[in-house]
């Protein structure tokens, strides 16, 4: 079995006197349609989890959907502070994934009510802040439980956002696939073309032939 998320970076940072970590995380960047959502999550200083619920924080992909909103609330509760934004779909298809990535990253970061002295982010910088005070982790939601955590409560918030779309246009059921592109999805997209919620930056014209 693959360990569990720990505070190893966490507290590499805490012992150099940096208190406010925060690990950062977005959820939605390779889906067709809705908007991108990122998170940020700060825990306290050298935090122990007395709640056995938040020893699984995990990686949001790998978790159930029931779990998954069982650890958001907890995650929000036991964090110093939280932030969650949206980068709206109208975003997203006049710059691109990529920019609206480091718009919602940054975003997270301001939106903290508790400023962080280091940022801890699922594989990439943050352009728009100092390389001093940032890290850039590799698979960082199955190694930091900072970010492990931003990934989850971001995946609860996108995911519902994708179910009150889905009485809107239900034959691409969004309920169930949140706007990825699986199989079903695919077929849909032939057959009924693109709805006002597809990325249309992302060449999806390709499904319709």
């Amino acid at each position: 079995m693959k360990p569990l998320p720990t505070f190893f970076e966490e507290k590499l940072l805490w012992d150099k006197g940096l208190e406010l970590v925060a690990g950062i995380d977005e959820v939605g960047r390779g889906a067709f349609a809705g908007p991108l959502v990122t998170a940020a999550v700060i825990f306290p200083q050298n935090c122990i989890f007395g709640d056995s619920d938040l020893h699984t924080i995990n990686d949001s992909k790998v978790l159930s959907p029931k779990r998954r909103q069982i650890l958001s609330k907890k995650i929000k509760d036991a964090a110093l502070c939280y932030s969650i934004n949206e980068v709206p779909l109208s975003y997203i298809n006049k710059y691109g994934i990529g920019r609206a990535a480091q718009l919602g990253f940054y975003q997270s970061v301001k939106s903290l009510t508790s400023p962080p002295d280091f940022c801890l982010i699922d594989a990439f910088f943050i352009k728009r802040l100092k390389k001093t005070v940032q890290k850039p982790i590799i698979k960082g939601d199955s190694l930091s439980i900072s970010i492990a955590a931003a990934s989850i409560i971001a995946k609860v918030y996108r995911d519902e956002l994708m179910e009150k779309l889905h009485p809107r246009v239900p034959m691409y059921n969004f309920a169930q696939n949140k706007g990825y592109g699986t199989k079903f999805h695919r077929e849909q997209i032939r057959i009924h073309g693109l709805s006002s919620f597809h990325r249309l930056s992302f060449n999806l014209s390709s499904f319709l032939d």
